[in-house]
Protein backbone atom coordinates (compact mmCIF):
# COMPACT_ATOMS: atom_id res chain seq x y z
CA UNK A 1 0.00 0.00 0.00
CA UNK A 2 2.98 2.32 0.53
CA UNK A 3 6.05 2.97 -1.12
CA UNK A 4 9.45 3.57 -0.31
CA UNK A 5 10.67 5.93 2.74
CA UNK A 6 11.49 9.35 1.05
CA UNK A 7 11.60 11.92 3.85
CA UNK A 8 11.87 12.96 7.40
CA UNK A 9 11.02 16.20 8.62
CA UNK A 10 11.21 17.72 11.53
CA UNK A 11 9.93 21.35 13.53
CA UNK A 12 11.96 23.92 13.93
CA UNK A 13 11.78 27.24 15.73
CA UNK A 14 14.16 28.93 13.63
CA UNK A 15 14.92 27.85 9.44
CA UNK A 16 17.80 30.01 9.10
CA UNK A 17 19.81 28.32 12.03
CA UNK A 18 18.24 24.79 10.95
CA UNK A 19 19.21 25.41 7.16
CA UNK A 20 22.50 26.09 8.47
CA UNK A 21 23.18 23.31 10.60
CA UNK A 22 22.18 20.84 8.46
CA UNK A 23 23.93 22.50 5.21
CA UNK A 24 26.81 24.09 6.97
CA UNK A 25 27.62 21.74 9.49
CA UNK A 26 26.40 18.57 8.41
CA UNK A 27 27.40 19.47 4.70
CA UNK A 28 23.70 18.31 3.05
CA UNK A 29 22.89 20.13 -0.34
CA UNK A 30 19.81 22.48 -0.19
CA UNK A 31 17.45 21.09 -2.53
CA UNK A 32 14.60 23.87 -1.97
CA UNK A 33 13.28 26.12 0.67
CA UNK A 34 10.18 28.36 0.66
CA UNK A 35 10.46 31.38 3.08
CA UNK A 36 10.46 30.26 7.08
CA UNK A 37 8.08 27.35 6.21
CA UNK A 38 9.77 24.89 4.55
CA UNK A 39 13.46 23.13 3.81
CA UNK A 40 14.32 20.02 1.92
CA UNK A 41 17.58 18.63 1.48
CA UNK A 42 19.34 16.05 0.05
CA UNK A 43 20.75 12.56 2.51
CA UNK A 44 21.12 9.95 0.05
CA UNK A 45 17.71 8.08 -0.51
CA UNK A 46 15.77 9.44 2.02
CA UNK A 47 15.87 13.48 2.26
CA UNK A 48 15.80 16.18 5.27
CA UNK A 49 12.76 18.15 5.64
CA UNK A 50 12.75 21.09 7.56
CA UNK A 51 8.81 22.74 8.79
CA UNK A 52 8.96 26.01 10.36
CA UNK A 53 7.02 26.34 13.01
CA UNK A 54 5.74 29.21 13.15
CA UNK A 55 4.32 30.71 16.34
CA UNK A 56 3.22 26.89 17.09
CA UNK A 57 4.89 24.51 19.30
CA UNK A 58 7.40 22.37 18.22
CA UNK A 59 6.42 18.86 17.70
CA UNK A 60 8.91 16.80 19.38
CA UNK A 61 10.68 13.92 17.21
CA UNK A 62 10.65 13.29 13.38
CA UNK A 63 7.44 12.47 10.79
CA UNK A 64 8.14 9.74 8.39
CA UNK A 65 6.90 9.89 5.27
CA UNK A 66 6.34 7.32 2.61
CA UNK A 67 5.48 7.84 -0.93
CA UNK A 68 2.41 6.74 -2.26
CA UNK A 69 0.49 6.96 -6.11
CA UNK A 70 -2.91 7.28 -5.39
CA UNK A 71 -3.53 9.14 -1.64
CA UNK A 72 -6.92 9.59 -1.61
CA UNK A 73 -7.48 5.76 -1.94
CA UNK A 74 -4.74 4.84 0.45
CA UNK A 75 -6.65 7.29 3.00
CA UNK A 76 -9.63 5.44 2.38
CA UNK A 77 -8.00 2.17 3.11
CA UNK A 78 -6.19 3.54 6.28
CA UNK A 79 -9.53 4.51 8.03
CA UNK A 80 -11.16 1.34 7.06
CA UNK A 81 -8.39 -0.12 9.04
CA UNK A 82 -9.00 1.93 12.28
CA UNK A 83 -6.58 4.86 11.70
CA UNK A 84 -7.52 8.50 12.60
CA UNK A 85 -6.10 10.90 9.53
CA UNK A 86 -4.52 14.05 10.76
CA UNK A 87 -3.39 17.02 9.26
CA UNK A 88 -3.60 17.33 5.61
CA UNK A 89 -2.74 19.58 2.69
CA UNK A 90 -0.13 20.52 -0.06
CA UNK A 91 -0.73 20.25 -3.52
CA UNK A 92 0.01 23.38 -4.48
CA UNK A 93 3.35 25.24 -5.34
CA UNK A 94 4.74 24.42 -1.78
CA UNK A 95 4.66 20.27 -2.35
CA UNK A 96 3.72 17.05 -2.88
CA UNK A 97 -0.37 16.67 -1.13
CA UNK A 98 0.06 14.48 2.52
CA UNK A 99 -2.16 13.08 5.61
CA UNK A 100 -0.19 12.90 8.79
CA UNK A 101 -1.04 9.92 11.21
CA UNK A 102 0.03 8.10 14.17
CA UNK A 103 1.03 4.82 14.84
CA UNK A 104 -0.23 2.86 18.10
CA UNK A 105 2.54 4.43 20.06
CA UNK A 106 1.67 8.36 18.91
CA UNK A 107 5.00 8.19 16.25
CA UNK A 108 3.57 10.65 13.68
CA UNK A 109 4.04 9.03 9.76
CA UNK A 110 2.77 10.98 6.68
CA UNK A 111 1.90 10.35 2.94
CA UNK A 112 3.48 12.17 0.08
CA UNK A 113 1.40 11.82 -3.19
CA UNK A 114 3.95 14.02 -5.90
CA UNK A 115 1.71 15.63 -8.59
CA UNK A 116 2.97 14.92 -11.48
CA UNK A 117 3.89 18.20 -14.08
CA UNK A 118 3.54 18.95 -17.73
Amino acid sequence: MVGRADLVYFFVSDMDRAVAFYRDVLELELIRRSGEEWSQLAAGSVQVGLHGAGSGPIRPGGTLAFTVEDLDATKVKLVERGVVVGHEGGGDSLGPRFVEFNDPDGNVLALFEYQEHA
